[in-house]
């Protein structure tokens, strides 16, 4: 009984110590994506405030919509989905 419980600790602290190993190798990819996303998320946040202390809804030509664009450094993390050509109706009407 006791070899059991020392090998289930043993077991759990060397997946808990390899789980930490694998936290730390972050590629430089994804270090990248997380410092634009934060960088894209503080500047939302600065427009809510904005408008928050503003209490301005704007209509038309005086809404700035230059911020919803696609930002072309991240172009390049976006992941290319290929599509399945695999697709048959003939077996759902069966």
């Amino acid at each position: 009984m006791k070899k059991e419980l020392l090998l289930v600790l043993m077991l759990s602290f060397g997946s808990s110590v390899l789980s930490a190993d694998n936290n730390k190798t972050i590629s430089s990819s994804e270090k990248n994506a997380t410092k634009r996303a934060n960088a894209q998320l503080k500047k939302q946040q600065e427009r809510e405030e904005k408008f928050a202390r503003e209490q301005t809804f704007y209509m038309g030509k005086n809404h700035d919509l230059s911020y919803a664009e696609i930002n072309p450094d991240s172009i390049d993390s976006v992941p290319l989905i290929e599509p399945d050509y695999d697709f048959d109706m003939d077996d759902v009407y069966d």
